[in-house]
């Protein structure tokens, strides 16, 4: 039986990806800080027969996260795909809020790096060797489109963070090429799950199967904003986390 393990489980885009994988035949793993918010999921998981693991960690502290893929590879006997998609509560934003391009700091950035790119690298770094021992699998990292794809400066502190991780893991495809084991980026423009059709989580989660069976593409750039493609009011959307209200777009 096939595993893939979610690194930032959560309700909307993570649960999606996990059903869509269980639908053909997957196990699931779920990797997040809550442990209570990832028996749920779980339990929602495995009522349609899906073999699902918990396995809590915060991204942010790379030896429990190193950890829990650990214990995710032992329970499932390796992981076949790694999907890794962190994201801020509202109790990181407020500790570590956004940051406009002019007013960025060092101190700005760490927090973010932390999260995106060295729990990212530390995640990947875990799981890589059983699949390139195998000669199989797919790793696929999640960040809004102001990565790269776009230019956003109202969230530019997170963005350098991002941004880093999407270098590493287009330059991780062309050095997997040939090796069995396939890596790429998912940059989204979205407010997932606010209502418009092309923004729902299982119609992005499709995205991901798709590239999991096909393997063509180191990036994929989903961008469903509405209206002309200007993000004026980014950083107010943004704040509604903070304060509990919608969450916000991927873009950062």
């Amino acid at each position: 039986m096939s595993a893939i393990v979610i690194v930032g489980a959560g309700a909307q885009l993570g649960a999606a990806v996990g059903r869509r994988f269980a639908a053909e035949g997957f196990d699931v793993g779920l990797v997040a800080r809550n442990r209570s918010a990832l028996e749920v999921l779980a339990e929602d998981l495995s009522a349609a027969g899906t073999q699902v693991g918990v396995f809590p960690a915060d991204v942010t502290d790379r030896p429990a996260l190193c950890a829990a893929l650990t214990a995710a590879e032992e329970h499932f006997g390796g992981i076949d795909v790694l999907e890794f998609s962190p994201g801020p509560s509202p109790a990181d934003l407020s500790r570590s809020p956004l940051v406009e391009a002019a007013q960025v700091t060092v101190e700005s950035i760490l927090p973010h790096l932390a999260m995106y790119l060295l729990g990212g690298v530390a995640a990947i770094r875990q799981v890589l060797p059983g699949m390139l021992e195998r000669g199989s699998g797919t790793v696929l990292v999640t960040s809004g489109a102001g990565s790269g794809p776009m230019i956003i400066p109202a969230v530019a502190n997170v963005q350098v963070a991002t941004a880093g991780l999407r270098n590493w893991i287009l330059n991780l495809n062309a050095s997997l090429l040939g090796r069995g084991v396939y890596a790429a980026h998912v940059a989204i423009a979205a407010y997932i799950g606010q209502g418009r059709p092309a923004s729902e989580p299982a119609v992005i989660a499709d995205v991901y199967w798709q590239m999991h069976t096909q393997r063509t593409q180191a990036e994929v750039f989903y961008n469903d904003m509405p209206g002309d493609g200007r993000y004026q009011g980014l950083s107010d959307r943004y704040a509604t986390k903070a304060t509990g209200g919608p969450s916000a777009p991927g873009l950062g």
